[in-house]
């Protein structure tokens, strides 16, 4: 009866999304974005138009590979992490742009590999991000300064020969950080990214170079949220914060959302508590919002305890943002100034995931979109009593009508 009451509910939560989805526009998981689409304004004036563009963003919680996930990927050559986002990778490849915190440093091999609690994590991952298509990478997190401040240039080093990946919340030096500004336009929209943690896990920075690795300060932050909102239509801040294996939302995470809200922050990843949080939509005194994601939980990782199940889901946040500005008509004399831009995340839902792995030593470990993931699948997890059921109470529970499905009309 328990599980019929379900299925009703779930039944009925499906028909409502479809009805909403048909009004609202749906999730399209492939394919590039439109090009802007040019009206005219309520005027009618051929010489000014009002322009609209849109950008997607994709973006994952904590990817925190455990020894015994890279193991698992060893292969003759190294190791190959391919199939662990093989089943993610048209979604996260839909996107304009495609965020993931890297959780754990990738030092190189030099440094020796290791896991939990002091992690090293073989470079191959950070290949296995690129080909999924992730191409904004996290580093500000508890564990960056596990193997020192070498492992933390070692992982630089490495992403430096890979250009087309922009790292984040850790940097070479102190002029890198004051001028250099992470920003990428696409479709006309410029998207500024900041990252911070919370803490080191105990470890210190270098007492030369406090600027190593991005820390929550409000005096830092608010100095350079200030110098980056002026560059940029979308500013975006990575936090590494919260309770771990806590679905609530701290006091701590909330005064520090709001304290962005006053500066202008238009949205907010988080991630640390490898378990989801909620989002949270705040206004903001200027008449706009910030959209928060407190945690989306983790990625790819195992944590063994019986006690915490919840860490094998996590969830792809799907945003999209669009940019509406009146401009110039292509008729329009050169050296005229377009109108003010207006920024709106209009869709700020989620794809919860699943990290599923045997009890069998070296089983893979696969991330699956929920929509994908099957009873007969969870019946082999490494986690007892996992069922879809479960992990769908959890994501509504969580995120409530921002859960995206498959089944979602196109």
């Amino acid at each position: 009866m328990e599980r019929q009451r379900f299925l009703w509910t779930r039944l009925g939560k499906f028909f409502f999304l479809a009805g909403l989805f048909l009004f609202t526009g749906c999730f399209e998981p492939a394919g590039p974005a439109p090009p802007p689409a040019l009206k005219p304004d309520s005027s009618g004036s051929p010489r000014n138009r009002k322009q609209e563009s849109s950008i997607t963003i994709i973006a994952a919680g904590d990817n925190l590979i455990h020894d015994i996930i890279y193991n698992s990927a060893r292969t003759d050559r190294g190791f190959n992490f391919d199939p662990s986002y093989g089943h993610i990778k048209s979604i996260v490849e839909s996107a304009d742009i495609a965020f993931v915190n890297q959780e754990t440093v990738l030092g190189g091999e030099q440094f020796g590999y290791s896991g939990y609690p002091v992690f090293n994590t073989p470079q191959d991952t950070g290949i296995g991000l690129i080909n999924a298509g992730f191409d904004v990478v996290n580093h500000a997190s508890n564990h960056a300064m596990d193997r020192g401040e070498r492992a933390v240039y070692g992982t630089m080093d490495f992403w430096d020969t890979h250009p087309e990946i922009l790292y984040l919340g850790i940097f070479r030096t102190e002029a890198q950080r004051k001028t250099e500004k992470r920003i990428i336009e696409k479709n006309g929209i410029t998207t500024g990214f900041l990252s911070y943690t919370y803490g080191l896990n105990g470890f210190v920075l270098p007492q030369d170079k406090p600027w190593l690795v991005g820390m929550i300060d409000r005096d830092v932050m608010a100095r350079e949220i200030d110098e980056l909102r002026p560059l940029c239509d979308l500013l975006v801040v990575s936090m590494h914060w919260g309770d771990e294996f806590q679905h609530r939302v701290s006091e701590t995470q909330r005064e520090l959302a709001r304290f962005m809200a006053e500066r202008q922050v238009d949205l907010i990843i988080g991630h640390h508590p490898h378990v989801t949080q909620g989002v949270e939509i705040i206004p903001r005194a200027d008449g706009g919002v910030l959209t928060c994601y407190y945690s989306l939980g983790d990625l790819l990782s195992h944590t063994q305890s019986d006690w915490t199940p919840d860490t094998i889901t996590g969830a792809l946040a799907y945003i999209r943002v669009k940019k509406t500005w009146t401009g110039p008509a292509a008729d329009t004399p050169a050296g005229s100034s377009p109108g003010a831009a207006t920024i709106t995340v209009d869709r700020a839902q989620v794809i919860p995931t699943v990290c599923h792995y045997g009890a069998e030593r070296g089983s893979p470990f696969i991330v699956y979109p929920l929509w994908d993931y099957t009873d007969e699948l969870a019946a082999l997890h490494y986690k007892k009593k996992v069922t879809v059921e479960y992990l769908y109470r959890l994501a509504w529970d969580t995120f409530g009508l921002r859960v995206l499905e498959k089944t979602t009309p196109r």
